[in-house]
């Protein structure tokens, strides 16, 4: 992390017409760290970003989470000294003031009496991917989220489009920041995916050609949300609520006291920090777990992060729509007319009178 006044002078130095090599060679810094700095507003105070500190308690907050579900569900009392009890049995070693301190902050037994779930997990690791847009018109900037089924962890990029390459960038970013691909990804009604739904079939829908054939290409299979039902990936839409309050706000707020407008380029270098030592990195009020320690145990299950994706020939892509389309047309059955066998008497003296010339013109070989 800079100090204000390294940073301060990498904004002089390029003002200077310096490049970002020669003021990494000055500073003695790499290039990567004054190309990230130069983004930055002139005038950004550097705020030293920590993970937020773990406690002693946070191994043990799924089993105690179970505990008290067990016992409402069984309708008895269990006492804060007897989970203090069971937990030191399975290695804890801080206080009983301290764990009944951790429970209350995220209001476990509230939660319980209110017959809230306080560890979910919907879906195996590695198996799913919910994926929106937030936009933010005032700002002229839309972020796209992705959020993963099992541990949680999430990825946000700005952008100033929602263009079917931008969706594709944004996913391959996505998956390096995840270390892989799932096997598959969950969507709404983004037309850069989903150009109809039910066109050949119920849940056989119509899909964004070269973005179904960039997820071929990943090995990664699209679903979408059934209709007004977003809450199937309420996942992702849960993060885009916390994304906006949490972040987005706050930093447009922090940017304009000092006199700056919000960009892609302030706003991606300041959301990854946000992303590594805030959002993945805190305990989540569904797993009690940090996103980052689960996403250790999702990546085993996820795909290789793909190679580039060079993108498909737009007449290529109108063959395959053409071709996926008449493969899902109904066969269409020929229908031959049944005949009375009088009504062929008609042909007879003709048909007669045609084998007499032949035989005549051979020969009389037929008679013979």
């Amino acid at each position: 992390m800079l100090k204000k006044g390294e940073v301060k002078m990498i904004h002089k130095m390029i003002k200077e017409g310096l490049s970002k090599s020669a003021i990494a060679r000055k500073l003695g810094i790499s290039r990567d760290t004054v190309a990230k700095y130069a983004k930055l507003p002139e005038g950004h105070v550097p705020v030293i970003k920590r993970e937020p500190p773990g406690t002693t308690v946070d191994a043990y907050l799924p089993h105690i989470a179970r505990m008290l579900e067990e016992a409402h569900r069984l309708d008895v009392q269990i006492p804060t000294s007897a989970i203090f009890q069971e937990i030191q049995k399975m290695g804890y070693k801080g206080s009983l003031r301290w764990m009944q301190e951790i429970i209350q902050r995220h209001s476990l037994r509230e939660r319980v009496e209110n017959e809230e779930p306080l560890v979910r997990f919907e879906t195996d690791p590695g198996h799913q991917m919910q994926v929106d847009w937030v936009e933010f018109p005032k700002d002229g900037l839309s972020a796209f989220v992705a959020t993963m089924g099992y541990s949680r962890t999430s990825y946000v990029e700005y952008v100033t489009d929602e263009k079917v390459d931008t969706l594709i960038k944004c996913h391959m970013n996505a998956f390096s920041y995840f270390g892989g691909v799932p096997k598959e990804g969950l969507y709404d009604n983004m037309k850069t995916v989903i150009i109809k739904r039910n066109a050949y079939g119920r849940g056989q829908h119509k899909f964004n050609e070269q973005f179904r054939d960039f997820a071929k290409h990943c090995g990664m299979e699209l679903k979408v949300c059934k209709p007004y039902r977003a809450q199937t990936k309420g996942k992702v839409e849960r993060f885009n609520h916390y994304l906006r309050y949490s972040f987005h706000n706050t930093f447009k707020v922090r940017l304009s006291m000092m006199g700056y407008k919000m960009t892609k380029e302030n706003a991606n270098a300041e959301v990854m920090d946000w992303l590594d030592f805030t959002a993945n990195a805190r305990i989540h009020q569904t797993t009690l777990q940090k996103p980052f320690a689960l996403l250790a145990q999702e990546q085993l299950q996820l795909l290789p992060v793909p190679k580039p994706y060079h993108g498909i020939h737009p007449i290529k892509a109108t063959q395959r729509s053409i071709a996926q389309e008449e493969k899902n047309k109904p066969k269409q059955r020929v229908h031959i007319p049944q005949r009375d066998l009088q009504s062929y008497d008609e042909f007879i003296p003709a048909a007669l009178a045609y084998l007499y010339s032949y035989a005549m013109i051979t020969g009389g070989a037929v008679w013979r």
